[in-house]
This record gives C-alpha cells, sequence and structure tokens, in this order.
C-alpha cells in the first residue's frame, strides 16, 4: 500500500511516500503564498522520485499550518498529532518531542502508547527557532546553515534579552556595534533559543527520553544550546525536518 503526507508548513512545504511501512521518497518545495500549489508541486516531486503513479495512492493526508488548504488531501491532522506518529516511527523510545519549526515550537508529552498526553507551545513573537536564526544569519551575513557552526566556535558569553525577532535585531546591531565577535553572538541567539525550549520543557512536566524534530534539528549550534540547558542527550532522527509529513502518511495508512 501507498500512501503520501504532506507537512505545509509556513516556509517549507515537505512530502513522505510510505510504500508498505518503509519510506520510499521524501522532497520539499517552498509553500510561498498558495499552500494548495505547493503542496501539488512537492506531491509530483515525491510519486515522480518514487516511481509511483497517483492511481496507486491509496490516501494522501496533510497536516502542518496550511493543511486545511491542501484540496487533494483525503483527511488532515495536527502538527501535534503527526509529530507524535511520525517521532514514535523512528524512535520508538521517544517520551518527550521538541518540535521546531521556522515560525514556532511547541512540546509534546507522550504516553507509554504513544498517545498525546499533553503539549506546549510558544508564541510567534518569541519564535524560538527557524526564522529567529535566519534573521540572524541576515545581519551577520553568514548562511543560516553556517550558524549553528558559527555558535559552537564561540569564546565568551554574551547575554540577549530579546525574545522578539524585531527587538532581537536592535540587539544584535548593537552587539556588533561594539565590536562582538560574530561566533559570540551566534552562540548567544542560541542559547536564547535553547532556553526558552526548556522552559516549556520543563512547563510539560516530563524531560526524558527527548527527541527534537523539525528543520532546526539540523543545526548543530542549536542541538549542542539546547542539551546544554537541558542538562540532558537529546535524540535528533535523519531527515528531522520530515517528522512530522511522516506522522501524517502513517495517519493516511490508518484511514485507508
Amino acid at each position: 500500500m501507498v500512501t503520501v503526507g504532506i507537512d505545509s508548513g509556513s516556509q517549507n512545504t515537505k512530502a513522505i511516500v510510505l510504500k508498505d511501512g518503509k519510506i520510499v521518497a521524501k522532497a520539499m518545495a517552498l509553500t510561498d503564498f498558495d499552500a494548495n500549489e505547493a503542496a501539488v508541486k512537492v506531491y509530483e516531486t515525491v510519486l515522480a522520485d518514487a516511481g509511483v503513479q497517483t492511481d496507486e495512492v491509496a490516501a494522501v493526508v496533510s497536516t502542518g499550518v496550511g493543511r486545511n488548504g491542501v484540496k487533494f488531501a483525503k483527511d488532515n491532522i495536527s502538527e501535534i498529532s503527526s509529530a507524535a506518529r511520525g517521532t514514535r516511527f523512528v524512535n520508538p523510545n521517544a517520551n518527550t518531542i521538541i518540535d521546531l519549526g521556522a515560525e514556532g515550537s511547541r512540546v509534546i508529552i507522550l504516553k507509554p502508547d504513544g498517545t498525546i498526553a499533553s503539549f506546549a507551545g510558544n508564541d510567534k513573537c518569541a519564535a524560538g527557532a527557524g526564522a529567529f536564526v535566519e534573521t540572524v544569519a541576515r545581519i551577520l551575513q553568514v548562511t543560516p546553515e553556517e550558524m549553528g557552526s558559527l555558535a559552537m566556535k564561540h569564546t565568551r558569553e554574551v547575554a540577549m534579552n530579546a525574545q522578539c525577532v524585531v527587538f532581537a535585531e536592535s540587539e544584535v546591531i548593537s552587539l556588533i556595534h561594539r565590536k562582538t565577535a560574530k561566533e559570540d553572538i551566534a552562540h548567544a541567539i542560541h542559547k536564547g533559543i535553547a532556553t526558552r525550549i526548556a522552559s516549556m520543557v520543563r512547563g510539560a512536566g516530563i524531560a526524558e527520553s527527548i527527541a527534537l524534530i523539525g528543520g532546526p534539528g539540523n543545526n548543530s549550534g542549536l542541538v549542542q544550546a539546547v542539551k546544554d540547558v537541558l542538562v540532558k542527550e537529546i535524540a535528533v532522527p535523519e531527515a528531522p525536518e520530515y517528522i512530522s509529513a511522516l506522522g501524517a502518511a502513517l495517519y493516511a495508512a490508518e484511514i485507508v
């Protein structure tokens, strides 16, 4: 049986093809202004990569902030449910999920059977994830991909008080004018994000068997900062940005 999960995020749309319980293809495209158009594009790409025809697909399920805009999906599932399903599929021992996105983050606590016990999220102003890092990277004139390795080279601690992206920009510019090293600024940004994530984790109540998913999971500096602040080991699955799309594909298999 073939199912497809589509994660329509605020920045990127991801898709996964699941065939008889195995991932056979994944693809990503910018969401831009039209969630359905982005979903169609990534759907066509992922099916071509998998060598699958549309009539072979048993069901398509969408998730993410734009899930209701994916018109050809058979059903949709919340970001929390898709994250839980996808994470448990790749990490059966995970009890606490840190789900980081471009504009928001959430912490999900699972029961032993994998169902959701509780969850907590931040607001967009406290962004705590991808968009925050990208904004600062632009100011520092480096790529977002370079921010993690840059942060790992810091030589001193620099306090960052701003939780809002707008105020953080002003604070970063002030640090640059004071000749603060880029490495130290990058580390301060990552530590600030990690501190807010850790607060959500502690507030949710459980911090054992932690898995971190979402695109920012590819940022080694951010992952290390979260580990340092929580003083916990954190498992990051391969291709963490696709875990919610995987969860949607798994749900699609359940409803066929």
